[in-house]
């Protein structure tokens, strides 16, 4: 996959990304009023529309200078932790794609996103943070890509799913760090809304991924189907 390719995708999950963060605002905020301090669903809005706002300067970059503009874009507009977890790992992360989008560039973004997010909030899995999402849906991801030997979109797949088990997981844990940490025993049996996100943004790059590999499909069909009456046509010429 090219460099304009890979960005294009990005630009096509940016943008879903967005529509979705928007449509959950109201619900992220909601889980945020009752474990934290009710401004996840908008800090993440507000940070997303300035990275889509962004869309021709990304447009112009290589995949890894793209997503480390995000990751730049993400830490200065999300307020609260958020920006520095999520726009930090993924401003991190962003030097593993310098050669461009593959399966295996995939797996060394997905687990350098996961291991500054875990050493930049110290949180653990069962602390009731976005990491008890990430982590199972990295390790899916690494396992289903590495071991498995299955399709990058596949793999991806699994890996939502993992994450969204993840997210239910934190339903019943008392939370160890933020400022859930201080409601004790009253911050269990609700989601964590870092978690949640985390499986929104995990969905919709699936989303993308699906429908470029649907494109992808149609387009060899058509170029197949063209070879074959091209063919059929130049033998009956002749």
């Amino acid at each position: 996959m090219s460099a304009d390719s890979d960005t294009e995708a990005l630009l096509d999950a940016l943008e879903r990304i967005d529509e979705r963060l928007h449509d959950e605002q109201d619900y992220l905020t909601e889980l945020d009023s009752r474990i934290g301090d009710a401004d996840h669903g908008n800090n993440l809005a507000r940070g997303i529309s300035v990275v889509t706002e962004k869309r021709d300067e990304l447009a112009e970059q290589p995949i890894d200078a793209a997503v480390k503009t995000v990751g730049t874009t993400l830490v200065s507009e999300v307020g609260g932790a958020a920006g520095p977890l999520y726009g930090g790992s993924v401003l991190s992360a962003s030097q593993e794609l310098e050669g461009g989008l593959d399966a295996e560039s995939a797996v060394a973004f997905a687990e350098a996103y996961r291991e500054k997010l875990t050493d930049r909030g110290g949180a653990r899995p069962g602390d009731k943070t976005m990491v008890d999402a990430v982590t199972p849906a990295v390790h899916t991801f690494q396992r289903a890509v590495e071991e498995d030997d299955l399709p990058p979109v596949d793999a991806l797949a699994k890996a939502v799913d993992a994450a969204r088990r993840g997210v239910e997981y934190t339903v019943p844990l008392r939370a160890s760090k933020g400022r859930a940490s201080y409601l004790g025993l009253r911050g269990v049996g609700h989601r964590d809304p870092g978690a949640t996100s985390t499986l929104f943004v995990l969905e919709e790059l699936l989303a993308t991924a699906e429908d470029r590999l649907g494109e992808a499909s149609v387009d060899d069909a058509s170029a197949a189907d063209a070879a074959v009456h091209g063919d059929a046509g130049d033998g009956g010429d002749a």
